[in-house]
């Protein structure tokens, strides 16, 4: 009887031990489920995002341009003999009508000293004329007669004179000297160049597309190494209606005030900067949203934690911003960094923006 006891209580003690192994065997396998995710097998993409806003935009241009004064005028010579006179030097100023060069007077090709001697004569003529007419020992048809003989010797006198007496066309300033003293001036030659520089003409080529922006009376930004550190402010006043030959680009003309020490001179280069296509509305995103195989134009929206691809058609861009033309809507989720690591409905988590 008590052998049989003790292995009842062998038998109890057993079961008591096996119990608490199963219960223990349940309790980790309970844990190790519990620590397997919802979605094992789905990969969340960390991205940045932005907003798709409406904003200002605009897209600035740069171009090489060379100055000119507004008013520029060249001395040419209109025959060849010796240069006897050069009167200032390049920057000097010269009024309208004063004489900068002047040739020799008494030259094979000029004729200064006898259509000056035709001239004397003439007047002095006119002036007998006039007392026998008052006096009536003339008639009318002769006086008028001896009137025209004078107008004729005056005009050749002073196409004779400007022949030899070269003046400045204009007010302003000699910018090129070509002659010298003693040197042989020919018919045609540009023996000088005065410019007006208080105010600058600016003279720049764009390409077809961007001359149908552009209007008279559209501000550009001028500035140049040599002048002053700020740009100064112009206007467009001229656009060529028809493109060079050769570059197939086509002409711009701006004017602008120098600055008051006149910084800015003829011949020099500078940059042009003009505002092309401003939109003040304009549906915008950032321009690493934007991703293009040279065939189709997308981006990923996000939607309910996931990303979306979502084709646009896009329009100007400052470089850092694109215009969307179609395709989004105002104020929609788009990713702006790690686009290139999405597919189709990733999941994506959404990083904080890198200042």
């Amino acid at each position: 009887m008590k052998s049989t006891s003790v292995v009842k209580r062998g038998l109890i003690l057993v079961s008591a031990y096996s119990a608490l192994a199963l219960m223990g065997g349940c309790g980790k396998a309970e844990k190790q489920a519990s620590a397997k995710p919802a979605n094992s097998g789905a990969e969340v993409v960390p991205v940045e995002t932005a907003r798709v806003e409406r904003q200002a935009l605009a897209v600035t241009k740069s171009y090489t341009g060379s100055l000119e004064g507004e008013a520029q005028a060249n001395i040419v010579a209109k025959i060849s003999e010796r240069i006897t006179a050069v009167y200032g030097s390049v920057g000097q100023s010269v009024q309208k009508g004063r004489t900068v060069i002047t040739l020799d007077k008494s030259g094979a090709t000029s004729q200064y000293f006898q259509a000056e001697a035709n001239y004397k004569n003439a007047g002095k003529n006119l002036e007998r004329m006039k007392a026998l007419l008052a006096e009536g020992a003339i008639s009318q048809q002769l006086f008028d007669a001896t009137q025209t003989a004078f107008d004729v010797a005056k005009a050749n006198f002073e196409a004779a004179r400007s022949a030899v007496e070269l003046v400045s066309p204009i007010s302003g300033v000699i910018t090129a000297l070509n002659v010298n003293l003693g040197d042989l001036s020919q018919p045609g030659a540009v023996l000088a160049t005065v410019a007006d520089i208080r105010r600058m003409k600016v003279i720049f080529s764009v390409n077809e597309a961007d001359v149908m922006q552009l209007a008279p009376g559209q501000s550009v930004e001028i500035w140049s190494e040599g002048g002053p550190k700020a740009p100064v402010q112009g206007k467009i006043v001229q656009i060529s209606r028809s493109a060079d030959v050769r570059s197939r680009s086509f002409e711009i003309k701006a004017l602008f005030s120098n600055t008051a020490d006149q910084r800015y001179r003829p011949g020099m280069f500078c940059k042009v900067a003009l505002t092309i296509s401003p939109r003040s509305n304009a549906l915008v995103v950032p321009a690493g949203a934007i991703l293009s195989d040279g065939l189709t134009t997308k981006v990923y929206k996000v939607v309910g934690g996931r990303a979306i691809p979502q084709p646009v058609l896009t329009g100007i861009s400052d470089g850092s911003r694109v215009e969307i033309l179609q395709g989004l809507q105002d104020q929609e989720m788009v990713v702006t960094t790690g686009a290139t690591n999405l597919r189709d409905s990733s999941l994506v988590s959404i990083a904080p923006a890198a200042n």
